[in-house]
């Protein structure tokens, strides 16, 4: 009796089906992105955090939608209505906290996703594409966060937006009439509120979205990486299934649910325990309104832009007639959008670190101290001491790209395997 229920509730639900995959490739987009995707076998620890990247922007665009509820993009209502939703919304709080502690979140995974490309050659052909559409998800990433931050109108919100636009002033020619484009005034204020609100909570959400989409389509099409570096697709079996492949589905779903919940636990132990994570998630001056006539102490974005913000500072020489500030904006600028061009700079006949010789492996872990001082310089205040460090590792950080094409090339390497190893 329990048999036959079973296979008539089956029988409709394969009815269903066919009549959905008739007017729509359901069964075959799920087939071609999930149960019949095959990757590498030997993805490890690395592989958890394109994964949770995803997870986090859920989180954000969940969040965000219920924020938007209470927020007020008024400059005499945004600081308020953040209080309001702290204090009075039912677990307000708890909503502001999963968003603003998500935001720091979502950097963490983003970066150390973009470590695992690099450690493993993840930018090399035939993925060339897929690396420039992630470069664009992370500069799009960079602007959604820099528009939000300026939402709780806080004093180092304010504070933090106007000295970053102030910045596009120092462009020859045309930077004062494009500063004030960009804040749509003289100074900031409510209409500049209003414009970053839109942007945040529409425009870049969509843009965002649409990147990850077509990054997903052009991961699937062009296969997954691994740490080995090698193609899967030269080993197959009669039917043409990848020799060292498995199943995306139901292999590495289950294996990234066990990732999602040990990263809850670390997640929701901020959240609940440190949200302010000692005024680098949250800054201390931002419990305070927006004042054009207070100043804080010492200026600084959040973490996560510090280590630009380094080298931002680390420009202090003009130089072709051109002031300090434009070229610490070159610098900051360039800093950002050189990785895009990693795919032509590697000349190694190997993708993998584990296959590349000590002259990458050196500037590899240069390149990665040298972010983290970059980093922790881009929270203090400016000295002396602090400049000379911060342009001794912005040149480190430059050199990791520049000198690329020759130490790749000179280097010994070891002989890739034939197939995945472990």
């Amino acid at each position: 009796m329990d048999k036959t229920k079973s296979e008539t509730g089956s029988t409709k639900l394969e009815a269903v089906m066919g009549w959905v995959d008739k007017r729509f490739p359901a069964t075959e987009t799920f087939e071609y992105h999930m149960s019949k995707y095959y990757a590498p076998k030997n993805f490890n620890f690395w592989y958890y955090f394109g994964f949770l990247a995803m997870f986090v922007l859920v989180n954000q665009l969940v969040t965000g939608v219920w924020l938007t509820m209470n927020y007020v993009p008024s400059g005499e209502g945004a600081f308020a209505s953040v209080e309001y939703i702290m204090r009075d919304v039912e677990y307000g709080w708890l909503l502001r906290y999963l968003h603003s502690t998500g935001a720091s979140f979502f950097f963490i995974v983003i970066y150390l996703h973009m470590y695992r490309a690099l450690r493993y050659g993840s930018y090399r052909g035939p993925r060339e594409l897929l690396w420039l559409i992630g470069m664009a998800i992370f500069i799009a990433l960079m602007a959604e966060g820099f528009f939000g931050y300026l939402l709780p109108w806080g004093n180092m919100s304010y504070w933090g937006a106007q000295v970053i636009v102030s910045l596009f002033g120092a462009i020859p020619f045309i930077g004062p009439e494009l500063m004030e484009w960009i804040r749509g005034d003289f100074l900031m204020s409510e209409t500049t509120l209003n414009r970053f609100f839109a942007l945040h909570v529409v425009a870049l959400p969509l843009v965002l979205c649409i990147l990850i989409f077509v990054h997903l389509v052009a991961l699937h099409h062009v296969g997954s990486n691994n740490p080995d570096g090698i193609e899967i697709k030269k080993n197959k079996d009669a039917n043409g299934v990848p020799l060292d492949g498995i199943p995306f589905h139901p292999y590495y779903t289950v294996h990234d649910i066990h990732a999602m919940v040990v990263f809850l636990f670390i997640f929701c132990a901020v959240v609940f325990f440190a949200p302010e994570m000692g005024g680098y998630f949250l800054e201390k001056p931002n419990f305070d309104m927006a004042d054009p006539l207070k100043t804080p102490d010492h200026i600084a974005p959040v973490w996560y832009y510090t280590p630009f913000y380094a080298m931002l500072r680390a420009a202090t020489y003009p130089l072709f007639g051109m002031s300090a500030k434009f070229w610490g904006f070159v610098v900051m600028a360039g800093a950002i959008v050189i990785p895009a061009v990693l795919p032509w700079l590697d000349r190694s006949p190997v993708r993998s670190m584990r296959y590349k010789g000590i002259w990458s492996r050196t500037m590899l872990s240069l390149f990665v101290i040298s972010f983290f001082i970059l980093g922790y310089l881009g929270t203090q205040a400016p000295s002396k001491l602090g400049t000379i460090m911060a342009q001794i590792c912005t040149t480190i950080y430059f050199a990791y790209f520049i000198l690329m094409p020759w130490y790749t090339r000179i280097e010994k390497t070891k002989p890739e395997p034939e197939r995945v190893t472990g």
